[in-house]
């Protein structure tokens, strides 16, 4: 079984009280994990599939109250209904999304407990991050990240806090180790991170057979796109297909222009929704100023789109024979969508919102973040050329931005050279957001306060 990095959160689930719904796309290892976890930790686990079991869709359509559902509950289950130690697993729960409103008296009824997934939640559930407040946790789940990665091909937890340690202290990692993972990481851009294509590899170390699964994927979200969206399904399908081709073009972002000539921006306005809901693209937006909170200087009108994946990019380039290119450490080719969708992706996976920096004055920065109150900027270098980046010099000798930090991702070793850190591609690993405490608890005593003048 992969180590998944959601154990954490079905772990912090099962000390709770609350529900848990897993959202993320198709493939991407949802309902096997939490399988896995609940026959393990539970006496009595009962999975109810909303698609493979017509029967349960039809059962628990039209409920009309709690103590109703948990007759039709114990009618499906077909196992014995333990209290305190019985989880329900709901998959595809957007076939019968109703479900969702009765939670809430599920949870504080507190016989059992529920955990709730779907491959098409984004789209589907549109509402879902407001209801039932207080009664259910969201978590999403993305493909492996390359930590993950990292231990599916058996690296050691101590070789792994090594190099977070250099990382940190921003010191070089020994040569022949940072030769390894940047091989490692280059196969990570061949594979990605889908638990089938992941696993596969490291059973057979068959590429080809890793690219077989790739291809079924990409088919299941082109198949997806014709069921889910039957009136917009030619936009959203063209917008799909053009994804690898706007990723290699000079500037990246998609002009709609180039889409349809007779296309307005608010027509494919949902288009881009839809993909983003669905999970199957991760859109990066411009931010016009660098400066903290970032999302007041969004613009939603220019993006970037990256597919979730970037074993599945790599699979549509597969007919240039990039594949080979990439195992064989050319750098001469051009691999800078490549290496932008992986850094998007790792990054969307770690928490973070994707922004990117485009002025006509300082010129393009690839990624913008926000860690400890302030911003910093990323630039991704695919080739050798990776000390040339002048709109990252521009913007750190801004007086007006007064940015303290710029990193740069490349194939190479850690520099440091002023306000400028370079660091190898896959040290993105460690690029992550601080955890918010369980709880942040802030004591203020006014009882000493008195009126002015007065005994």
């Amino acid at each position: 079984m992969l180590y998944r990095k959601t154990e954490k959160e079905l772990n912090r689930f099962k000390l709770g009280n609350k529900a848990l719904l897993i959202t993320g796309a198709r493939q991407v290892g949802k309902s096997y994990l939490i399988r896995e976890f609940g026959t393990k930790n539970f006496e009595s686990f009962i999975e109810i599939n909303f698609i493979k079991n017509e029967t349960a869709l039809r059962t628990l359509k039209n409920i009309k109250d709690t103590d109703d559902l948990f007759i039709r509950l114990s009618v499906l289950a077909d196992k014995p209904l333990v209290s305190g130690n019985t989880l329900f697993f709901f998959d595809e729960i957007q076939e019968i999304p109703d479900l969702l409103t009765h939670i809430k008296f599920l949870v504080e009824d507190g016989r059992y407990r529920y955990i709730l997934s779907g491959s098409m939640l984004g789209v589907e559930l549109k509402g879902i991050r407001s209801v039932p407040v207080g009664y259910m946790d969201i978590h999403d789940m993305y493909p492996l990240d390359f930590e993950e990665f990292m231990v599916a091909n058996r690296v050691q937890p101590d070789v792994i806090k090594y190099l977070e340690d250099c990382f940190e202290e921003r010191k070089p990692v020994e040569e022949a180790i940072n030769g390894r993972f940047l091989k490692l990481f280059n196969l990570y851009l061949i594979i990605g991170g889908m638990p089938e294509a992941v696993q596969k590899y490291v059973d057979t170390q068959n590429l080809s057979e890793v690219q077989q699964i790739q291809n079924q994927i990409i088919r299941q979200y082109r198949e997806d796109i014709s069921k889910y969206d039957k009136e917009n399904k030619l936009y959203i399908n063209d917008a799909f297909e053009r994804i690898p081709s706007e990723l290699n073009s000079k500037n990246k972002r998609f002009i709609m222009k180039e889409m349809n000539q007779k296309g307005r921006f608010e027509t494919y306005r949902n288009t881009f929704i839809w993909l983003r809901n669905a999970a199957v693209a991760l859109p990066a937006y411009i931010a016009e100023e660098p400066k903290v909170p970032l999302e007041l200087s969004k613009k939603t009108n220019l993006f970037k789109l990256f597919l979730s994946d970037v074993g599945l990019l790599a699979s549509l380039y597969a007919k240039d024979g990039i594949q080979l290119k990439i195992l064989n450490g050319e750098l001469n080719i051009n691999m800078g969508a490549i290496f932008e969708n992986v850094v998007a992706q790792e990054l969307r996976a770690h928490g973070f919102e994707l922004f990117y920096y485009n002025s006509k004055k300082n010129g393009e920065v690839d990624f913008l973040i926000e860690q400890n109150a302030c911003v910093v900027p990323l630039e991704i270098k695919s080739g050798k050329d990776y000390l040339r980046h002048a709109a990252l010099t521009n913007l750190l000798s801004s007086n007006e931005y007064k940015i303290k930090e710029g990193l740069v991702f490349a194939h190479c070793n850690i520099r440091v050279e002023q306000k400028k850190t370079y660091l190898p591609i896959y040290m993105i690993a460690f690029i992550r957001r601080p955890e918010v405490p369980k709880d942040l608890i802030y004591s203020l005593d006014m009882s000493d306060i008195t009126v002015p003048g007065k005994n």
